[in-house]
């Protein structure tokens, strides 16, 4: 077998609106939008701090199917600080479904949702080493 590096993954949410969830991520979440694909748009990247999340035109709209809307996780964010991250979110107006709190897996977790439905869990790694 081929030793191979993998660096990460990148999510794929299908949206109703492309612009409308690129602004959504922008102005609540900080990420910043990179360069929207079609007239009128049908694909955009998003970015922040080495997260990159693609939002793509669902076509039908019924294709848009987030996890959110069972009330579980669409992506799993890794962060340094999650009382900073949450003091920052809340600051833009994004919408927290789940407050930080202790996991039994040694993560401090919190959830936000965007405006298509989707979850993100952002967690802090807080498990003591031995």
């Amino acid at each position: 077998m081929v030793q191979l590096n993998l660096f990460n993954i990148t999510p794929l949410f299908l949206v109703t609106d492309v612009v409308k969830a690129a602004e959504h991520y922008r102005d609540k979440l900080g990420f910043r939008i990179l360069d929207y694909y079609g007239d009128p748009p049908c694909f955009v990247f998003v970015t922040r701090g080495g997260v990159d999340i693609m939002l793509k035109l669902a076509e039908p709209p019924a294709q848009a199917n987030p996890n959110g809307a069972y009330g579980v996780w669409d992506g799993y964010v890794w962060v340094s600080d999650i009382e900073a991250i949450h003091a920052e979110l809340r600051g833009r107006g994004a919408k927290i479904v789940k407050e930080p709190t202790s996991a039994p897996y040694g993560a401090r977790e919190m959830e936000v949702e965007d405006s298509s439905g989707y979850r993100i869990c952002f967690a802090e790694n807080v498990a003591k080493s031995e």
